[in-house]
């Protein structure tokens, strides 16, 4: 699930809480919906927020020149 899935999610579950006014329709609560989709779409985007941070990180450099790794080297 990515961010703008997980964001969508979290709208739909908003207006399902608390903007539809009719409780339930055949059986089916809209509120307790849309709570279901308001926290699965938090998480989501929490977690996707996770695995951006974590693939986006930038590595350390790797120097191999001696000359640049320790500033009193003498060839």
């Amino acid at each position: 699930m990515g961010i703008g899935t997980s964001i969508f999610l979290v709208a739909l579950g908003a207006v399902l809480r608390w903007a539809v006014t009719t409780g339930h329709v055949a059986g089916v609560r809209i509120h307790t919906v849309g709570l279901i989709l308001l926290i699965v779409g938090i998480v989501g985007l929490l977690i996707s927020l996770y695995y951006t941070e974590i693939y986006s990180r930038r590595r350390g450099t790797v120097v191999r020149d001696p000359a640049l790794r320790d500033p009193d080297y003498v060839p």
